[in-house]
This record gives structure tokens, C-alpha cells and sequence, in this order.
């Protein structure tokens, strides 16, 4: 589908399905090629990243973990970067190589208080695997060393992204047009 509307809003394919994939294999040879002997524990971050996670992981071939973390955040109309908890987090990370999989970094603020909330349970290294960076909007530095693609700052559906819930479980990612 070239474009689709959710609710009251229209989206047009931006980026390709096999264009993601293409990505996410080179993304996967280089943390193979990095984390090689440190069986890191990959933290899938819900909802947005369970597709990224799960393409990523099947081409991971070094012994690994992987867990699924929510973030309880102070929610007003858009997202604060305020994260209250990490919720799911059952293992114990000390001394442990993470990578964070995260679906999109915009203003690099959610991503901040994630790492500093990670960092009170002692990892040896925490890395970040993001699907899609806004390099634009970031507002605060931070070492992404394992990012798929760069965008432009639009809105964008699709590949485990959502607007109000829905828009999820399409293949391509597609941006917004005029409303309507």
C-alpha cells in the first residue's frame, strides 16, 4: 500500500520493508563483529521496538539474552523523557554487557533517564540499538552506536510504531501527510 489513514490522518510508504531489513542485518553484523565474547543481554523496549527486536535478534549469532522493559513515563500529551520506572526488568545486570533496542530516538531525553536508571543496577556497558534516530531533534548527546537509519523529524507509522495505538503491524514505515 503506497498510503493509508489512521483515524484522522493519512500516511504515505516513506521507507520500504526490504529497505529496513537491509539496515537491520548490516545493525546485526556489527554487534556481532563488537559484542563477540561478552554475551550481552539485549533490552527490547515495549511497544514500539518489539519488531526491530525480533528482525534484529534473528540475526544475532553471538550467545546472548533478551528481555522486554516498559517504561512508565509522566505522560502529558507527549512524552516528558520523565521515566517513573522500568518496568519488567527481572534480571540481574551487574557486571553484564546491555544493549538497549529502542524503535525511534528523537529528543534523546527518554533514552538519557533510561541509561541512568539502568546505570543504578551496575552494567559493565550499556549500548544503543535504535531502529530510527531523528538527529535533528536531539537534545541531549548520546553514543548510538548501533543506529539503523536517520530520518527527518516527521511523524511516522508502521515496523512496531504507532499513532494512538494503531498503525503498528505494517511492514513499511509511512509518514504523515495532511491531516485528512
Amino acid at each position: 500500500m503506497d498510503s493509508i489513514k489512521i483515524k484522522d490522518k493519512t500516511f504515505v510508504v516513506s521507507i520500504k520493508e526490504k529497505d529496513i531489513q537491509k539496515e537491520i542485518i548490516r545493525v546485526a553484523g556489527e554487534i556481532n563483529r563488537d559484542l563477540v565474547g561478552k554475551n550481552p543481554i539485549f533490552l527490547c523496549v515495549l511497544n514500539g521496538a518489539f519488531m526491530f527486536a525480533a528482525d534484529l535478534m534473528k540475526r544475532i549469532t553471538i550467545p546472548c539474552e533478551i528481555s522486554f522493559v516498559k517504561l512508565a513515563s509522566y505522560r502529558g500529551l507527549m512524552s516528558s523523557g520523565k521515566i517513573k520506572e522500568v518496568i519488567g526488568l527481572n534480571e540481574d545486570i551487574t557486571d553484564r554487557t546491555v544493549v538497549i533496542v529502542e524503535d525511534i530516538v528523537d529528543t534523546g531525553l527518554t533514552m538519557q533517564r533510561l541509561i541512568e536508571s539502568l546505570g543504578t543496577r551496575s552494567p559493565k556497558e550499556i549500548h544503543i540499538a535504535s531502529l530510527l534516530v531523528k538527529p535533528e531533534k536531539l537534545v541531549v548527546e548520546l553514543n548510538i552506536e548501533y543506529a539503523a537509519m536517520s530520518i527527518p523529524n516527521d511523524f511516522i507509522v508502521g515496523f512496531g510504531l504507532d499513532y494512538d495505538g494503531y498503525g503498528r503491524n505494517y511492514p513499511d514505515i509511512y509518514t504523515v501527510t495532511e491531516e485528512g
